[in-house]
């Protein structure tokens, strides 16, 4: 029986890497369009992959990304978002019983990411802008203008995803240069005819409306899991300067990640599934008993209280 593997692709450069105009001698910063800020901001960017299956979720690979002008002045060969997202599809490792889902936005749906998905036999799920185009019975038209012109409340199918309502046109045919895809005009709540819809492209032709939004909405679990991790571990904190030693921190951060997933899959419960920010709570929360248990055995045996605050290294 084939397992199914999730890669999940997400643009990290909101505000995880944010940093000050004070920081200008920290290697690798430059200015990147924020979607959180809606304008470019002094920061670093990477691209990650994240991967998802069976439950469980790890983070897998990141690349660092560099405008263009910024390779130049250190004569570095540029590569694209959309390059560096290439590279970590081609080098997954997948085995011949395991169906692969690759998860993006509309930023990195262009043809070349299809065709490099294509080409390892992975699947895509992924948003599209709405001014698209598709041939519908013929006609080549944007999605929008379809949505528009041609859809309406009784066309729509009624799915629940999540407790999520949504209201969905499902179109099969061609989409841009793509030759075949199914295509999800969806309406969360309720259909408004004024209201452009959201579209999610799928190159699996065998899933229906349901599975598709189902894994889509993986996309959103993973971006609040990095959420927690940059509040509660501090993931955007580092005041180092050397890129050498950012690349460091990232590589142990994502570790610390990893091994807080698997903490959370040993903690969780069929009836109570835990969180990460869950995990880092708890963790926090028995490390603090220890620490008062072991000051409360130290003054037992009587030792001096300078001697317990210079053994936790705290200020006398």
């Amino acid at each position: 029986m084939s397992k199914k593997i999730i890669l999940v692709f997400l643009l990290l450069d909101d505000t995880s890497y944010k940093k000050e105009p004070t920081t200008r001698r920290m290697e690798g910063l430059d200015f990147h369009y924020s979607h959180v800020n809606g304008k470019s901001v002094w920061s670093h960017c990477i691209v990650t992959t994240h991967v998802v299956s069976e439950g469980q979720s790890y983070a897998w690979d990141y690349r660092p990304y560099f405008r263009e002008k910024y390779c130049k002045a250190q004569k570095l060969k540029f590569k694209s978002k959309n390059d560096l997202a290439m590279e970590m599809i081609e080098a997954f490792p997948v085995n011949d019983d395991e169906t692969v889902y690759v998860l993006m936005d509309s930023w990195y749906t262009s043809q070349k990411m299809l065709d490099t998905c294509n080409a390892r036999g992975f699947h895509v799920i992924a948003a599209v802008k709405a001014n698209r185009t598709i041939c519908p019975a013929g006609i080549r038209m944007s999605m929008s203008d379809f949505a528009a012109e041609y859809v309406g409340n009784n066309d729509l199918r009624s799915v629940t995803v999540e407790n999520k309502r949504y209201r969905v046109f499902s179109y099969e045919g061609p989409l841009a240069d793509t030759e075949n895809v199914q295509v999800l005009l969806s309406w969360e709540d309720r259909f408004e005819a004024a209201r452009s819809p959201f579209c999610i492209l799928c190159t699996d032709l065998s899933l229906d409306p349901v599975t598709i939004l189902s894994y889509y909405r993986v996309r959103w679990h993973i971006e609040t899991g990095y959420r927690y991790f940059k509040e509660l571990l501090g993931f955007d904190q580092y005041q180092l300067l050397s890129f050498k030693g950012i690349e460091r921190f990232w590589a142990i951060q994502f570790l610390t990640q990893n091994i807080l997933e698997f903490q959370r899959q040993e903690w969780s419960k069929p009836s109570a599934k835990l969180t990460l920010g869950d995990v880092v709570r708890r963790i926090r929360y028995e490390h603090k008993g220890q620490l008062l248990l072991y000051v409360y055995e130290q003054a037992l045996q009587k030792k001096p209280l300078f001697d317990i605050l210079r053994e936790l290294k705290m200020p006398s």
